[in-house]
Order: C-alpha cells, then sequence, then structure tokens
C-alpha cells in the first residue's frame, strides 16, 4: 500500500469518525456512568464503529477476497450498533453472533474441518469476543490492545509466516489509530461501544485464527494472554465470591487499578499494551513454539498474575464474600 493511499484512507476515517460523533450527539448516542462504570461524564458511544467501516474501506480498493469475514463483520458490528443504541434480547444477539462468527468460519474454511474443531473453534471465538467486550472498561485500553496486537500480526505476517493480505491488516490499524486519537486521552471524546469492543475483537480474532491455520501453531493465542489472564482470574474469584458471574460488576485487575487505586486510565491501558508487547516479543523471539513451553508458560503466566493480584488487592477483596 503505498503512502497517497495510506493517508487518503486515513483522512476518509478520520472525517466519518467525525460526522458520526454529530450523529451519535443528534441521537444522544451517550455513555451515561453507572455503578460499574469507571468514567463520570457523559461520553458519546460507538466511536469504535470505526474499526467495522474501515474493514470495509478494503474491498472497495482491493476487491471481495475476504468478502464472508466482511458479511460476518458487519452481522456482529450491526446487532452490538443496536445494542448500544437500545438493549438487545440476548436470544436476537446470540443469533446474530452465530451468524458472524459461522461466515468467518466459512471464509477461513473451518467447515472441513472435523467437528470437534469446529465446536473448540466456536468456543474460543465466542469466549474471546466477550472477554475482550468485557476489558472495554477505562480509556485507552482497547485501543492500545489492539494497536499492539494488529502490529504484532502485521510484522508476523511480512517476516515470520504471511497469512493474510498486509494491506487488510494495514486498514485495521489505521482505524484503531484514528480512534486512538479520540480516546487515548484523559478525557476521551467517545468510547468504543460494543459496536467497537466486539468488532475489534472479531477482526483480530479473524487474523489469529488465519495465522493459526496457516502455521499450525497455537502458541499465536499467547498474543492475547494479558486479556485471557484478567478475564479468567477475574471469573474465578468471582466464583470463589459465589457471585452471578453474568451481573454486571467492576472485579478486573485492571479495574482495581483505575477505580480503587486511583491510576490514570491512560497509565493503566499503557501497562496494559506493554506488557503484552513484551509477551509476543518473548513469543517471536525466545520462545520455542511447542505444546510443552506453551502449557508451562500458560502455568508461570497464571501463577505469577494470581500473586501480583493477592499483593495488590489482598485476600479479602479477592475471596470475601
Amino acid at each position: 500500500m503505498n503512502i497517497i493511499l495510506l493517508l487518503v484512507i486515513f483522512i476518509l476515517l478520520f472525517i466519518t469518525e467525525l460526522i458520526y460523533f454529530r450523529i451519535a450527539d443528534k441521537f444522544n448516542i451517550i455513555d451515561q456512568p453507572n455503578h460499574r462504570s469507571s468514567h463520570t461524564g457523559i461520553t458519546l458511544r460507538g466511536g469504535g464503529i470505526i474499526f467495522a467501516i474501515g474493514m470495509l474501506f478494503y474491498p472497495l480498493y482491493f476487491g471481495f477476497e475476504y468478502s464472508y469475514f466482511l458479511l460476518g463483520l458487519l452481522a456482529i458490528a450491526f446487532i452490538s450498533f443496536m445494542d448500544d443504541i437500545k438493549p438487545v434480547s440476548n436470544k436476537i444477539r446470540i443469533l446474530f453472533h452465530l451468524i458472524g462468527v459461522a461466515l468467518m468460519f466459512y471464509q477461513l474454511g473451518l467447515f472441513n474441518l472435523s467437528f470437534y474443531w469446529i465446536i473448540l473453534a466456536l468456543i474460543l471465538v465466542i469466549g474471546s469476543i466477550n472477554a475482550i467486550n468485557f476489558m472495554d472498561g477505562i480509556n485507552g485500553i482497547t485501543g492500545s490492545y489492539a494497536l499492539i496486537t494488529l502490529c504484532t500480526l502485521l510484522y508476523v505476517n511480512i517476516y515470520v509466516a504471511p497469512f493474510v493480505a498486509s494491506d487488510l491488516l494495514i486498514i485495521a490499524i489505521i482505524s484503531v489509530i484514528v480512534f486512538n486519537f479520540f480516546n487515548f486521552r484523559k478525557k476521551a471524546k467517545c468510547f468504543a461501544g460494543d459496536v467497537g469492543s466486539v468488532s475489534i475483537a472479531f477482526i483480530i480474532l479473524f487474523f489469529l485464527l488465519k495465522l493459526i491455520i496457516k502455521t499450525e501453531d497455537f502458541s499465536y493465542l499467547l498474543f492475547l494472554l494479558l486479556y485471557g489472564l484478567d478475564t479468567v482470574t477475574t471469573i474465578f474469584f468471582r466464583l470463589i465470591r459465589k457471585e452471578n458471574i453474568f451481573d454486571a460488576h467492576r472485579s478486573h485487575f485492571y479495574q482495581y487499578w483505575a477505580n480503587e487505586r486511583k491510576m490514570s486510565h491512560l497509565v493503566v491501558s499503557a501497562i496494559y499494551a506493554i506488557v503484552q508487547l513484551m509477551i509476543n516479543a518473548l513469543i517471536l523471539f525466545l520462545v520455542p513454539h511447542t505444546i510443552f513451553v506453551i502449557c508451562l508458560s500458560l502455568v508461570f503466566s497464571t501463577v505469577i498474575f494470581v500473586i501480583l493480584r493477592y499483593v495488590q488487592e489482598g485476600s479479602e477483596r479477592l475471596t470475601a464474600h
């Protein structure tokens, strides 16, 4: 992709985001703070719609190579945006999610695999989409983490194992940069909304699965390790406290730093992004890609993360009910 085309796409997405702000303001698409919020002011919701719109720019210039993936993204972005405007029933939301994931799987050729691989992939994708959505709670965290992940995937695509058109990755990165301009700041202009967090999760998981299918290397799942550790340990501690894990909460570790410790949202977001970047570097340059090493890395990182949470939050907060 040449520099001029990069600039044109950036400018178009920037203008599109500004147009969306006017629409959101006119139709009152806002985020009202509640008991589980980590912010206190009313902010425009749904700025992450730019992720899906950015992907739709791709076929206008490069063709329809990824049409089923884009249709799946459209389906999942549409229902998430509707949910941002007015709550949608769980049944309808799940139906659209399944349609979106099915279209992604068709694009990836997963339906040619054994039934149990399809079930495992479905659990992975749905679980990861929800985890990434839950992690979208403070300024900058979704945009910075997505930027690190997508840039790492672009590096892998260029220098390690080509698995997708680089232009598709680059457009995704540009859309995240545009979003970060408005969100990675002390007083955010907009929040991603479900349309943003779910869409970027869908996009990242498509790239990750495509890479894993091409290389048959599951170690690349560790590109989402930090989000996974925060989500899984939070569910674990909530179960210990006998809480309903489906109820709204702010029990994540990043939320503890932002809310109880009063750390800057941007500092917390930057820490998560930098730590994940370091993990990605270890995976790419130092850690052998074997099942034994992957499992050992998961156990070691989980133990370290749980110890960190105990030291920071204390046993009473984590386990008392």
